[in-house]
């Protein structure tokens, strides 16, 4: 193994990565395949190691996994105007937004069933399982 070159276990502390996730990223291309070293053992390099911090950070920020592909093609193109990122970027906020409306709206319902309950009596006369119950 070439000196700075790091093992997949070694790959997976550095980023907080597990195994299974870095061989599947590399199973969906989103990882190059890496060299193989003495007993046929991955080897990463230091390229390896930033690129899946990216996509590490991506996924933190919540990009799906198509979005982390096509912020990683346009980030090889570096004289390439920064529209197609914003563009992306624009999408996933207009999402995360849309989930946060989602969340408050399911807030405020849950505290309206939640008002209607008294503490008292049984699971009879529940008035929280009540307002969920289908019927």
């Amino acid at each position: 193994m070439k000196h700075g070159a790091l093992k997949i276990g070694d790959l997976a502390r550095n980023t907080g990565t597990k195994v299974v996730t870095i061989r599947y990223y590399e199973q969906i291309g989103l990882l190059p395949p890496p060299e193989r070293g003495a007993g046929n053992y991955r080897s990463y390099d230091a390229a390896a190691l930033q690129r899946l911090q990216f996509i590490r950070r991506c996924r933190d920020l919540g990009f799906g996994l198509k979005q982390i592909r096509e912020l990683l093609e346009l980030s090889t193109d570096i004289e390439r105007p920064c529209d197609d990122v914003n563009e992306i970027a624009a999408a996933h906020l207009a999402e995360v937004e849309r989930k946060i409306a989602d969340l408050h709206a399911l807030e405020q319902e849950l505290r309206l069933i939640a008002a209607t309950c008294d503490g008292g009596g049984t699971i009879s006369n529940c008035r929280i399982l009540e307002a969920i119950s289908p019927d």
